[in-house]
């Protein structure tokens, strides 16, 4: 088995465990790549990213390439044998993904080529996936569409959200990249081309975080479970002139047919707990909000505070 020379091209928090993985492995990490820096907080001071701080910490040389043509001659200077990617952010021009001997290798949070694009994890919750994955593929100068080297299948389970499922798929693709390394070093280096039908999975829009009661009560769950890391799903309340965004941080649909009344109705409140509302068919608990400006709470705690009960109507945007 012969030692690879690696580099790692990764830019936030969850690629942090693949570098560690990589560190671990007994090849060689040559160097890291991530975004530039980036101005963030009250104060706007520059900040380099997880994956850049953990190169620090593993004494690993970074760079943090703004153009094209800096991330060229950073892979150039390193020479390296492999190439790998987590959530890096950028697409690495054909000229650049040449540069390395075996080639970039891709991890990925679906099973390609389902969920193509920057939200797969965030796309199959919402859609109600019971099935994904994490797939290795080798980078070409198409949208993930390169050719499959491993991938893994996991369930999806009905008490995920995009945050746990992020990270059962961050140990599953771990795992999975340490044995392609292995495979690799040994020789060995499937190329499989993708099979099945594509589909999409763009980066989400402030827009979509929008709850409709309208929807039925699946959808808005799924909604609600998908967004979970962000931008979080929402609804806006109108009482007395004044309008509240109110953030929906936990729910979970109600089993059986909802009692009377037009999509956004309360039907019910849970002392100390959530409330139900009227769904366009079903309907849902909503265990815990965040109003704008405010901490988390239960959702009868909120309504308490905007004196709703029972009967009354939530009006969304």
């Amino acid at each position: 088995m012969s030692k690879l020379r690696i580099i790692f091209l990764g830019t936030p928090e969850i690629a942090c465990g693949f570098l560690g993985r990589v560190a671990a492995s007994g090849h060689e990490v040559a160097g890291v790549i991530s975004q530039p820096d980036r101005a963030s907080g009250r104060g706007m001071k520059f900040c380099c990213s997880p994956v850049s701080a953990l190169a620090g910490e593993l004494c690993v040389k970074a760079f943090k390439p703004a153009s094209r043509a800096e991330l060229h001659s950073a892979v150039a200077e390193l020479k390296p044998d492999l190439a790998v990617v987590v959530a890096y952010g950028r697409l690495i021009p054909e000229e650049t993904l040449a540069l390395a001997r075996y080639g970039f290798l891709n991890v990925h949070f679906s099973l390609l080529p389902k969920y193509r694009g920057a939200a797969p994890v965030q796309r199959a919750l919402m859609n109600g996936e019971k099935t994904t994955g994490v797939t290795l593929f080798w980078l070409d100068k198409g949208m993930d569409t390169g050719p499959v080297f491993l991938s893994r299948e996991t369930p999806v389970q009905d008490s995920d959200d995009a945050v746990s499922l992020f990270s059962r798929l961050s140990a599953v693709g771990a795992d999975l990249l340490e044995e392609g390394l292995a495979k690799i070093a040994a020789g060995g280096m499937a190329r499989e081309p993708q099979a099945g039908e594509p589909s999409m999975a763009p980066k989400l829009q402030p827009a979509e975080a929008v709850l409709d009661f309208n929807w039925p009560a699946d959808r808005v769950f799924n909604a609600v479970r998908g967004l979970a890391a962000g931008p979080r799903a929402r609804f806006a309340l109108e009482r007395q002139g004044s309008r509240t965004s109110v953030q929906v941080l936990a729910a979970a649909p109600v089993p059986g047919e909802p009692g009377p009344g037009e999509p956004g109705t309360v039907l019910a409140v849970e002392p100390g707990g959530g409330f139900v509302v009227k769904c366009g068919a079903g309907s849902l608990l909503v265990k815990t909000v965040k109003p704008e400006g405010k901490k988390a709470m239960s959702g009868a705690d909120f309504l308490n505070g905007q004196r709703l009960k029972a009967g009354d109507s939530i009006r969304q945007a």
